[in-house]
């Protein structure tokens, strides 16, 4: 291939299917070409499954291309149906622009950003915002359905996985939704003509919505441009990636600590590792190669580099020092210094709580059998000391103190007694 993006992107495994990959590799070989991707911004931080898109256009930038973000100020008031089984709630305009805010926030660490007092004067592949509010607020529906509804035709949109499949399922599909890949299309179609973007980049359960904003263009435009999409991160039992016990494993420090986020990380299945090795670090692919055959229990050393790759992409550097010395302290360490541990969320709890309870509350254990399962192994320590079905807290404890609560060997949090 031409295109040194295209070349690493297919090497590290970031390509699932396009519309014209030889079309595609010949427009990339010329740098300075414009792509974007979308978010709708629905919470006030990205999570793990967004980063394989993000990492594309972080690649994308690295190879002299200019990322185009857009956030779908306007879309999120509609909900992408693709895939999902209920539908999104609405949000306020406020709601929105707090979300926005944090959206950027957590992309900045992965693209170099337009200065905004440039006036587009910057860097020829720095990366911009653009929000979707700016001409879907103020459509004028008669003239939209007049200049751009009629190329579309319901037969084909209603043959798209992401439509049929929730139409077998007997979901209820809202004509709201149902206007959402139209709208996307709608996206691509201003960022060609605004912005003389060519290429849609996104997940593959966009591939619809890709490939109606591809023929729009074609149809109104007689133009050519392209979709290109990533695998859904999965892990390699085909199960999706970046949930844990208590939710979303997400970007924003706000949501997640830097620490728990390095520990997901380093908990990844062996199987695993070199995948997430190729999609989320700088690490060479001949590097990377090397590492295929490393197994058995010099894993643990690949996981400990994939988490800190990632973490100081996502995190900082800076933040692996604090890491590492709570990992050392929490995993080796006695319980006689907890206060000094700060990289590591704290879980209040009263002193008259189930330690059941906690297991589930704090996310180590799935469900209370789960908890029990795994005492009954004698796998639930409280403070490196082994515990009991029956076990209760100490009555003895005071307000603020700690205790390190641990499940198997990977999973422990620092319990803080209140009340």
């Amino acid at each position: 291939m031409k295109s040194s993006f295209l070349n690493e992107a297919v090497a590290r495994g970031f390509v699932y299917q396009s519309t014209n990959l030889e079309a595609i590799d010949e427009y990339l070989s010329t740098k300075g070409r414009r792509g974007y991707v979308g978010f709708d911004i629905t919470a006030k931080s990205l999570h793990v499954g967004h980063l394989i898109p993000i990492f594309t256009m972080r690649l994308f930038q690295k190879h002299g291309h200019k990322p185009i973000i857009l956030v779908g100020g306007g879309t999120t008031k509609v909900g992408d149906p693709s895939f999902r089984n209920t539908t999104r709630p609405m949000l306020s305009d406020e709601q929105i622009e707090e979300n926005l805010k944090g959206i950027k926030f957590c992309l900045e660490p992965f693209l170099k950003f337009e200065d905004e007092n440039s006036n587009g004067a910057g860097s020829d592949n720095a990366a911009v915002m653009v929000n979707n509010a700016s001409w879907l607020d103020n459509i004028n529906y008669l003239e939209f359905l007049r200049d751009i509804g009629k190329y579309f035709s319901i037969n084909r949109m209603i043959g798209f996985d992401s439509v049929k499949t929730k139409l077998s399922q007997n979901n209820s599909l809202s004509f709201l939704e149902f206007n959402y890949m139209i709208l996307q299309a709608y996206d691509f179609y201003r960022l060609f003509v605004d912005k003389g973007c060519r290429i849609q980049l996104g997940g593959q359960d966009q591939w619809g919505n890709i490939v109606c904003g591809v023929e729009l263009i074609r149809k109104k435009c007689e133009a050519e441009v392209f979709g290109l999409t990533n695998p859904l991160l999965t892990t390699s039992d085909g199960k999706k990636m970046g949930k844990t016990a208590n939710g979303a494993v997400w970007l924003s420090e706000n949501f997640l600590s830097a620490y728990d986020f390095w520990q997901y990380w380093r908990n990844v299945d062996d199987a695993d590792v070199i995948k997430l090795m190729y999609l989320f670090t700088d690490l060479p692919v001949e590097e990377i190669k090397k590492m295929e055959s490393v197994k058995g229990s010099e894993i643990n050393a690949l996981k400990v580099i994939l988490a800190d790759e990632i973490t100081s992409i996502v995190h900082g550097k800076d933040s692996l020092a604090s890491i590492h010395q709570s990992a050392e302290q929490i995993f080796n360490q006695s319980c006689e210094d907890l206060t000094k541990i700060d990289s590591v969320n704290r879980h209040q709890t009263a002193r008259t709580s189930s330690i059941i309870d906690i297991l589930v509350e704090t996310g180590l254990c799935s469900s209370r059998g789960d908890a029990k399962r795994m005492i009954r192994g004698k796998g639930v320590y409280v403070n490196n000391q082994p515990i009991a079905e029956d076990y209760k807290l100490p009555q003895d404890l005071s307000d603020g103190d700690l205790l390190k609560l641990s499940c198997g060997k990977k999973k422990t949090v620092i319990l803080e007694i209140k009340g």
